[in-house]
C-alpha cells in the first residue's frame, strides 16, 4: 500500500505538470491570435498617403496594442515585465545600439555576398531624400517593436519555460512566418526569411534576457534591406543586375 501511494504521487505530478504546459500553449497561442486581429484591425485604418507614412501609422498603434496585450497576459499569468525580457534598463540602450549596428552589417554583408556571386550593383535613385529615410526608419523602428512584443517577449518566454528553448524557439518562428504569409509572401520567403530571422531575434531576445538587442536587429535589418531597394519600393539605392546594364 505504501509503495502504491509513492507511485501515484509522480504520475498526479505528471498530470498537473502537462496541464500547466498545455495551459501555457493555449494562452500563448491566444495572444498569438489576439496580436493578430489587432494587427488586422488597424491596417485598414492608416491614412491615405506614402507608404512609409501608413507603416509608421500601422506600427505605432500595434506596438500600443502589443504592449497593452503583454501587460494584460502577464498580469493573467502572475508575472513581471522582467521575466519576458519587456523592462527597460540602464544597458537597453546600449544593447539596442549594438543590435542596430549588427544588423546593418549582417545587410551590407548579404550584399556584398549577391554582389560577388549574383552580378547585382546598387546604383543611387534620385527619388528617395533624407526625410523619406527618417520616417522610414521610425516606421520599421515601431514595426520592429510590435513584431519582437508580440513574438519574443511574453510568447517565446512562456513557450521557453514549458517546453525548451528549441520548441520555442521554432514553434515563434513557425507562427512568425504565417504571419507573414498572410501579409502577402510566399510560404518560401516566409520560412526562409522571417522563420530564420525570427529564431536570430530569438535567439538575441534569450541571450540579453531582454527585447532591446533583437528589437535594434530586426530595426536595422528591415531599414537596411529598404536602402537597398529589397521592400518592394524605392529606398536610397535600387539593385540592378549586370546583364541589364549593358
Amino acid at each position: 500500500m505504501h509503495i502504491a501511494s509513492r507511485l501515484r504521487v509522480p504520475r498526479r505530478n505528471d498530470m498537473i505538470n502537462g496541464f500547466q504546459r498545455w495551459r501555457s500553449l493555449g494562452r500563448v497561442l491566444l495572444f498569438f491570435v489576439v496580436c493578430a486581429v489587432v494587427l488586422a484591425t488597424i491596417a485598414p485604418l492608416a491614412p491615405k498617403g506614402p507608404r512609409e507614412l501608413q507603416e509608421l501609422f500601422i506600427g505605432t498603434m500595434a506596438s500600443l496594442g502589443a504592449f497593452g496585450l503583454t501587460v494584460l497576459f502577464i498580469r493573467w499569468e502572475g508575472l513581471r515585465p522582467d521575466d519576458i525580457g519587456a523592462s527597460p534598463d540602464r544597458w537597453s540602450l546600449l544593447r539596442f545600439s549594438l543590435g542596430f549596428l549588427i544588423g546593418l552589417f549582417l545587410v551590407a554583408l548579404h550584399s556584398a555576398i549577391a554582389w560577388s556571386a549574383g552580378h547585382v550593383q546598387w546604383v543611387r535613385s534620385s527619388e528617395t531624400g533624407s526625410r523619406d529615410a527618417v520616417v522610414t526608419l521610425i516606421a520599421y523602428l515601431s514595426l520592429s517593436v510590435r513584431e519582437e512584443l508580440a513574438f519574443h517577449g511574453y510568447p517565446l518566454q512562456r513557450l521557453k519555460s514549458s517546453f525548451g528553448l528549441w520548441r520555442a524557439q521554432f514553434i515563434a518562428a513557425f507562427v512568425f512566418a504565417l504571419e507573414h504569409v498572410a501579409g502577402g509572401s510566399t510560404w518560401r520567403q516566409a520560412l526562409f526569411g522571417a522563420g530564420i530571422g525570427s529564431l536570430l531575434f530569438g535567439m538575441a531576445a534569450i541571450a540579453t534576457r531582454g527585447l532591446a538587442l533583437p528589437i535594434g536587429l530586426h530595426a536595422a535589418w528591415n531599414f537596411g534591406d529598404w536602402m537597398r531597394g529589397g521592400k518592394g519600393s524605392m529606398g536610397f539605392w535600387k539593385p540592378v543586375v549586370e546583364d541589364s546594364l549593358k
